[in-house]
């Protein structure tokens, strides 16, 4: 048996840590929390300063009992779990559920998981920080109290299901307030005006200049009101000459960003990927956690991406700088270190930022070990981390103020003179050179015309994904890893739905938070939630007990608990009525919500459950659309059908007697759905025979009697550098010993 022990929170840490330190070492996973509140009843005892009664998880006991078999054999046992405060707070579960003493216990941290980082980690061990411990304790009892005395409210008063959260509530509130926003917007007409003009001396490219002032006084958006003020300037302008009364000329520098925290992290994979920030998290989770990428032991390619820092290890730094020397020249590399102060508040400055474990690491290096979506979201971490320590882009700008009458027109240029660090991160709104022709101040321009145009403001827009993290993280709601769970939430309860990328709240949304507003304006507030944040802060620093902050969060609570159960009337949750009648029972149809979207259903449910798709128009969409395309087996139409997520395909006309389904090209044009593969592996559950198909998370078994048999497993396969061939699960190979797939043939 190996002398120490080390304890991590995944199994991919699990394979990359153990090779990293060798034989010495004994290297197993929690797989995440193995103590926890009970799920079945409250857990926190009120009476007796909100004492937390922690349980082993169920699916952790077998665990426990192989990492306490574990721990007994060996000299030192490392807890090496996360590098923030819930990370702590598993050291210190895993601690006392497996009943180590302090002197047998180690605490060790790392922000990469690197040879050197993890090295020098255990070269370098601490002991519990009881005050991180304490401020997730907190964080736990709070949440535990608002989701289990709010939520039987919500069942009792709204509808069975439902759930409140300190954070999911007000991230609800932020988004229904917008709405509010923007149904009470009234638009307020506005209008520019701008000249068209041409240099005298026989040039043919023309510019515009903008109104900008009328004897001294600035026009602002707002000023030229209507046509009628509008109409009014153009006639004052009528036979002006448009002459040159100053040029600026200047440079101008342009800084790069910092690089990446969590929070900038998820909202630009969203923006520029269009990925979830679930997703982004999924995908930086395994960067994180090792990848292998060639010779050598997996490696992790980014270091830890829960963090709200804009630190960079001095190492690093230096290192990064001289990697830019080498690759871009001295002209890219500043003349000082660049160093960045994160603006959130709280945020924990011993962390460090989002970047990649070594800037030599160039992502189409190493882009044939990666999939594609974890290539996409390297690439992005990497750019963003390399820019931030290059030098600044400078542009050449050029102003010039042109006079018609009483009236200043402005005109402006700008040219890129030196890329800096736009070479490597192009920023979303990059400017585009806009050239003005060389102009000297006196100079006459002959007007081609006056552009008068009307405009209306416009109300503010929804949230999507990336607008709603910056929200919350300016008002200081949440920590980095609460914002994507915080998100599918408030998805999964129906309380908002996605209208393209756009948050809107449904009906049943508005209603909770008109409720959650009315009754306990006091913790669903903006200034309440990022409030908390602060005190769970100052548990972490050892300033206060944590048992003192929930004390002074639940004498109140209970007022207002005790109020709205007294005096809270049951609420309906209208659904919106539509002009369609049922097809079946004839009672008109209501547009109801879900996750995927608004569809039509009965108004008479339970009793009738017909259902059907909304259209973009409001009314109910066609089932099926027939097509001018032909079935290859049967020759009948085919007709264009909506399947998961609304994604179409063509079936035949003709199905059930023909199941020939094709998928559609970004041409429109029919695609064959591939047939399932046969194989000789048998289904545990009915011993049919097992079918390979092709699915978009790649190849799967299912039984061949499906929908009667709905077994299916998934088969694991190898990166595609690896060159092997597709290995199945240990599940799937206990199906047949014998058994095997048919042998791929090799692509050239």
């Amino acid at each position: 048996m190996s002398k120490y022990l080390v304890i991590v929170e995944s199994p991919a840490k699990e394979k990359t840590i153990s090779k990293i330190l060798g034989k010495d070492f004994i290297v197993k996973s929690s797989y995440g929390h193995i103590r926890d509140l009970p799920k079945s009843k409250f857990g926190i005892d009120i009476e007796h300063n909100f004492e937390p009664t922690y349980i082993n998880v169920a699916k952790a006991k077998k665990l426990i009992a192989d990492l306490k078999k574990s721990a007994a054999a060996s000299d030192k046992v490392y807890l090496a779990t996360d590098f923030d405060r819930e990370g702590e707070a598993i050291a210190w579960h895993l601690k006392e559920a497996l009943d180590l003493k302090d002197s047998k216990t180690a605490r060790i941290t790392f922000h990469e998981i690197t040879p050197e980082a993890i090295k020098d980690a255990v070269e370098n061990p601490r002991t519990l920080d009881m005050g991180l411990v304490d401020s997730q304790q907190a964080r736990r009892v709070l949440d535990r109290i608002v989701g289990y005395k709010l939520s039987p409210l919500l069942w009792k008063k709204i509808k069975i299901g439902l759930s409140a959260g300190r954070v999911q509530s007000v991230a609800v509130m932020i988004i229904c307030d917008r709405e509010e926003e923007i149904k009470s917007f009234v638009p307020v007409e506005y209008w520019s005006i701008d000249a068209e003009l041409l240099k005298q001396a026989g040039s043919t490219a023309a510019f515009k200049a903008s109104l900008a002032s009328k004897s001294g006084v600035k026009f602002e958006k707002l000023s030229i009101k209507d046509k009628a003020q509008a109409d009014g300037i153009l006639k004052e302008l009528e036979g002006a000459k448009y002459t040159v009364k100053t040029v600026e000329t200047k440079q101008r520098r342009r800084s790069p960003y910092g690089p990446y925290t969590t929070s900038t992290m998820q909202q630009d994979a969203s923006r520029r990927l269009g990925f979830s920030a679930s997703k982004t998290m999924m995908i930086a989770q395994k960067l994180y956690e090792g990848i292998n990428v060639g010779a050598g032991p997996s490696a992790g390619l980014i270091t830890y991406m829960r963090t709200d820092s804009l630190n960079i290890a001095k190492s690093v730094q230096s290192e990064t700088l001289k990697f830019l020397g080498t690759h871009y020249g001295a002209a890219f590399v500043p003349h000082t270190p660049r160093f960045y102060r994160t603006k959130s508040k709280g945020a924990q400055e011993a962390h460090e930022a989002i970047r990649p474990t070594s800037p030599h690491r160039i992502p189409a290096s190493i882009k044939q070990y990666l999939s594609n979506d974890e290539f996409k979201l390297y690439d992005l971490i990497w750019k963003r981390f390399i820019a931030s320590q290059m030098t600044d882009a400078v542009y050449n700008t050029v102003g010039a103020d042109i006079a018609a009458n009483d009236y200043i027109f402005r005109a402006s240029g700008s040219t890129l003179a030196f890329e800096g660090f736009l070479k490597v991160y192009n920023i979303e709104d990059d400017e585009k050179d806009t050239k003005l022709p060389e102009l000297k101040e006196g100079e006459n321009l002959d007007l081609q015309a006056l552009l008068p145009e009307q405009h209306f403001t416009e109300p503010p827009p929804r949230y999507n994904e990336a607008s709603l993290i910056k929200a919350l993280e300016e008002h200081g709601i949440g920590r980095p890893s609460t914002y994507a769970p915080t998100i599918k939430t408030i998805l999964d309860r129906l309380y908002v739905r996605l209208d393209g990328k756009k948050f809107v709240p449904t009906n049943l949304g508005i209603v909770v938070n008109d409720v959650l507003k009315k009754h306990f304006g006091n913790i669903v507030n903006v200034e309440f939630t990022a409030g908390i944040e602060e005190k769970l802060d100052a548990i972490a620093d050892d300033k206060t007990p944590w048992q003192n902050v929930i004390k002074e969060f639940y004498t109140p609570f209970e007022i207002d608990l005790e109020e709205a159960e007294q005096n809270l009337e049951r609420q309906k949750v209208e659904a919106q009525k539509s002009d369609e009648l049922c097809p079946k029972c004839g009672k008109h149809m209501v547009i109801r919500d879900s996750r995927m979207g608004q569809f039509l259903g009965c108004s008479s449910y339970p009793e009738c459950k017909t259902t059907m798709r909304l259209g973009k128009d409001g009314k109910a969409a066609p089932e099926a659309e027939e097509t001018d395309m032909k079935c290859d087996k049967c020759n009948s139409p085919l007709i264009k059908k909506a399947g998961f997520k609304g994604k179409s395909y063509l079936a035949c006309k003709h199905y059930p007697e023909c199941k020939t389904t094709y998928n559609i090209d970004k041409n429109g044009n029919k695609v064959l759905k591939p047939e399932p593969e046969k194989t000789d592996l048998k289904c545990e559950k009915c011993n049919s025979m097992m079918l390979k198909r092709i699915g978009k998370r790649g190849p799967f078994l299912t039984c061949s009697a499906f929908p009667k048999c709905r077994n299916l497993q998934w088969i694991k396969t190898e990166k595609p550098a690896a060159k092997k061939k597709a290995k199945l699960s240990k599940k799937e190979t206990n199906l047949s010993k014998e058994a095997k797939l048919p042998k791929k043939s090799k692509s050239k």
